[in-house]
């Protein structure tokens, strides 16, 4: 069984950084000969929207809004995920999910297209 597992959420200043990381259960990078995982987020009102995206080849993909703040990377060994967050802004705060799917080739921006996905961890930032 597949279980994905949010930490590194909390409280910052606008300005401030944080790193979220995504540990996996069950879903083992070497098993699959492709696949995608993304962050998501979302605010009290809205939309999740997609954050930013890695395949297994390493190709990333960033939502506009975060582009040249946020980092995604994956860790193979450790099967884990995890996103550094750089010069937050109040607009980034949202609830921030984690998502996996399997036998994906092509790297997938919305979240309905994810098999897996966490519980997710806050991400509070203050002016």
């Amino acid at each position: 069984q597949v279980r994905l597992v949010e930490s590194g959420g909390g409280s910052v200043q606008a300005g401030g950084s944080l790193r979220l990381s995504c540990t996996t259960f069950g879903f083992i990078y070497s098993r699959y000969k492709d696949y995608c995982m993304g962050w998501f987020r979302q605010a009290p009102g809205k939309e999740r929207e997609g954050v930013a995206f890695i395949d297994s080849r390493g190709r990333t993909d960033y939502a506009d809004s975060v582009k040249g703040r946020f980092t995604i990377s994956k860790d193979s060994a450790k099967n884990s995920l995890s996103l550094l967050m750089n010069s937050l802004k109040p607009e980034d705060t949202a609830m921030y999910y984690c998502a996996a799917e399997p036998y994906c080739a092509i790297s997938r921006r919305r979240y309905y297209e994810y098999t897996y996905e966490g519980q997710g961890t806050q991400v509070t930032v203050s002016s």
